[in-house]
């Protein structure tokens, strides 16, 4: 199957379903970079900011991030070690998942982040 084609932005299209939750992938760009702005997390993504914010949200009232502000932005820290909330999964810290795309840097940083 050959891979969907890109967007005018230059991005593949979406598909209908993939296997990471809005959640993870939210997790996973912070994980990236801490300094990241939501705007620039929402437009690698996908999904809209309000969308973002939602997640950033649940993500810090089960506790898997604490933000600080640092002038007019925030600053991210991630609870690594706080389990994965699926029964199956339960038994495995968030870091796995984090380690298992640690190493993955797409073609470019997304806009507002850093490069590595």
């Amino acid at each position: 199957m050959s891979p969907a084609p890109p967007d005018p932005s230059g991005r593949p299209e979406t598909p209908p379903w993939t296997f990471l939750t809005h959640h993870a992938r939210v997790l996973l760009e912070i994980a990236h970079d801490p300094d990241v702005r939501l705007r620039a997390i929402a437009a690698w993504i996908g999904i809209t900011e309000r969308t973002v914010q939602n997640v950033v949200n649940d993500l810090h009232e089960a506790g898997y991030l604490t933000r600080r502000r640092v002038g007019r932005h925030n600053h991210y820290t991630l609870n690594t070690e706080l389990r994965l909330r699926y029964p199956t999964e339960a038994d495995l810290p968030v870091r796995c998942l984090i380690d298992m795309f640690a190493e993955r840097d797409p073609p470019g940083p997304p806009p507002g982040r850093r490069a590595r």
